[in-house]
């Protein structure tokens, strides 16, 4: 499925196939095949289906010609009898069935030319029986192929335009009676034959809207059966070794993916301002770093100047006790992503994980993670990817019970974050939040470049807090309502705000509390003081009699956690206030910028110190994580025993 090479679509060579797919669209021939003029044998009413298996062409004609141009034109008439224009939804229907045709045949002239079909096609009449079969197999092939690349096209043109919700249109659709792949012409033909019929059908068009909306859920439904009938089809590799990326645009082919990676739509999410959330200093903090540095990255360079810095992170984890606000965290790293990014004017797209990816066909939920992840792949706009209650579907593979489906989606995840699919630019995050981290495959844990704590009210004035916030609202509509006494020498909420840096939240830490990790520290510190190199290379040494899964990888994220503390400086206020002075210079600029402010901060920071704070603070959680599943069965087991003991009881006094 690797893509090795990407080849333009020119738009010069489009415009000269323009005419041919418009004839298309002005008319074309086709007979339904016997099947499909049996569909109303099934159908229990004078439904759509047997609509569509009615030719008009009376008893002597053996086929039918229908002209799509001519039924919308029809639909104008109908639907909007007083415009003298076309409405400007059929117009741009009708402009992007015509722009998919086109780009259709073009992809099929150049399969035809990589896989040798048209070498077979002007021998034809000298073929020898495997030849013929040869020719006939890649006919096949390129037909499907146009047919995935029109349909494709006209989704990537239309599904901005389409309805949000399509449910109502998809209870109309009933299907495509049949889809020809027995040639170029004749699945062309065949799919704006049927394409038609709805079209001229009363039910199924009302308004002009449903143009747009029936078209986008028929081209879906071609792609459908095309995935469908894809694996029968031969002579695939010059498909599926390539990308065909559209002149001056984001619209590209990658073999058969159907993944909208210029349409992937910004997800609904309720606005929250950090200081509505209580506690969580350590992830507020973590998220507004994450915010900053995304913005940073720079689109006319494709790059972000933090990760040169070593302060970006593709993949980072908030982690902790239910009901101590992930949701609201995810909320509100998008609510200041979208305000920045809208003062801007930067493209930002909230794309969380959807709860439906888990299928239960074999092969489907690797397809659709494929398709939640394509769109990280896009350069041209920030992209901020939760994944809410991440145990859920990247939980421990080894762990009994686990479906394939989570195994296939775990697959695909570490493929795309570090591999030969993982591109990264610097403009999209994944955050992986959960109760359960240590329900977390090993190998997703050890992608997580960054951590936090989302722990919650934890002092007395976040409990003030957070009961200010439900109370007040009682108190705007009843003024005299609270009749109680506010805390002296505090203002509300004045301990919601976000810390300067990680040291204001940090306490020093000076030893591990983990007494496995403790044990080896003090052992090592006997032979190597702190700020000797070598005593890191010892530890993580003996780390790992302990711990057989730490690693290297593990070594590599000590090193992201360290260089995310001398990165740990704020952007200047006037920067957002003038994006002119930061955010709209030249990658070089920006990069020299940051590089003054890194050594400014720095100043006061001792690296010795810092990493061994890190490390410290790396390994505690990672001998955490190791236990606290073996610890939750064993209290669940003491639980069961106690319950069990206090019931025994009850039942013998009786």
């Amino acid at each position: 499925m690797e893509h090795n090479s990407t080849f333009p679509i020119k738009q010069n060579e489009l415009d000269m196939l323009r005419d041919e797919a418009s004839g298309y669209l002005k008319s074309v021939q086709w007979e339904q095949g016997q099947r499909a003029k049996n569909k109303d044998k099934d159908a229990k009413d004078d439904s759509i289906l047997l609509f569509l298996s009615r030719a008009k062409g009376g008893a002597g004609a053996a086929s039918e010609i229908t002209s799509v141009s001519k039924t919308i034109l029809a639909l104008k008439k109908r639907l909007l009898p007083d415009s003298i224009a076309i409405p400007v939804y059929l117009n741009q229907t009708l402009f992007a069935v015509q722009e998919g045709i086109t780009l259709g045949i073009w992809i099929k002239d150049s399969y035809t030319d990589a896989s040798g079909l048209s070498s077979l096609a002007e021998r034809k009449s000298a073929l020898d029986a495997s030849g013929k079969r040869e020719f006939e197999s890649k006919m096949q092939t390129a037909t499907a192929f146009q047919l995935f690349a029109t349909a494709y096209k006209i989704l990537n043109d239309l599904k901005e335009s389409a309805s949000d919700d399509l449910s109502v249109m998809k209870q109309k659709f009933a299907g495509i009676p049949e889809v020809s792949f027995f040639s170029p012409l004749k699945g062309i033909s065949c799919c704006l034959f049927y394409y038609e019929k709805y079209l001229s059908h009363p039910e199924i068009i009302q308004s002009d809207k449903d143009v747009i909306d029936f078209t986008v859920v028929y081209f879906e439904a071609l792609i459908d059966e095309i995935q469908l009938r894809k694996g029968s089809l031969e002579y695939t590799e010059t498909i599926t070794d390539r990308t065909y990326k559209l002149e001056n645009s984001d619209f590209a082919v990658s073999g058969w993916e159907n993944t909208f990676s210029g349409t992937a739509k910004s997800v609904e999410f309720n606005k929250i301002k950090f200081e509505q959330i209580v506690g969580n200093k350590d992830a507020k903090h973590f998220s507004r770093r994450l915010t900053e540095r995304m913005l940073s990255y720079d689109f006319e360079a494709q790059k972000n100047p933090f990760q040169e810095l070593g302060g970006f992170m593709p993949v980072f984890m908030g982690y902790g006790i239910p009901g101590t606000g992930k949701s609201m965290l995810i909320a509100a790293i998008a609510t200041r992503l979208k305000e920045y990014c809208d003062n801007l004017e930067i493209p930002f797209l909230f794309h969380p994980m959807p709860d439906t990816l888990i299928s239960t066909f074999q092969g489907g939920s690797a397809e659709k993670m494929v398709e939640w992840m394509k769109p990280m792949q896009d350069p041209t706009k920030l992209i901020f990817a939760p994944i809410d209650d991440a145990e859920n579907n990247l939980q421990e593979r080894t762990a009994q019970g686990v479906s394939a489906g989570v195994k296939e989606v775990i697959g695909v995840f570490l493929r795309y974050t570090e591999g030969a699919y993982a591109v990264n630019y610097g403009n999209s995050s994944i955050g992986l939040f959960t109760n359960l981290p240590e329900m977390l495959d090993k190998a997703v844990i050890s992608r997580v470049q960054g951590r936090f704590k989302i722990d919650g009210a934890r002092t007395e004035h976040d409990f003030l807090d957070q009961d200010y916030i439900w109370w007040r609202k009682l108190q705007e509509t009843m003024p005299d309502f609270i009749n109680m006494a506010d805390p002296s020498g505090y203002t509300y909420l004045q301990g919601q705000g976000l810390a300067k840096n990680m040291g204001d939240i940090l306490e020093s830490i000076e030893k591990p509390s983990e007494e496995r990790v403790l044990d080896v520290y003090d052992r090592v510190e006997k032979s190597h003081k702190t700020n000797d190199h070598l005593f890191f290379a010892s530890l993580y040494k003996e780390i790992q009699q302990i711990f057989p899964f730490f690693s290297s990888r593990d070594v590599r994220n000590i090193q992201s956690a360290i260089s995310l503390r001398l990165t740990d400086f704020d952007l200047e206020e006037d920067w957002f206030g003038n994006p002119e002075i930061y955010f709209k210079k030249d990658y070089d600029t920006k990069l020299n910028m940051l590089q003054e402010l890194m050594k400014a901060n720095m100043k006061g920071l001792d690296f010795s110190e810092i990493r061994r704070q890190e490390v410290v603070r790396y390994l505690d959680n990672v001998a955490t994580i190791a236990d606290t599943d073996f610890k939750r069965k064993v209290d669940a087991r003491i639980n069961q025993m106690n319950i069990e003991l206090e019931a025994r009881e009850k039942f013998d006094k009786r």
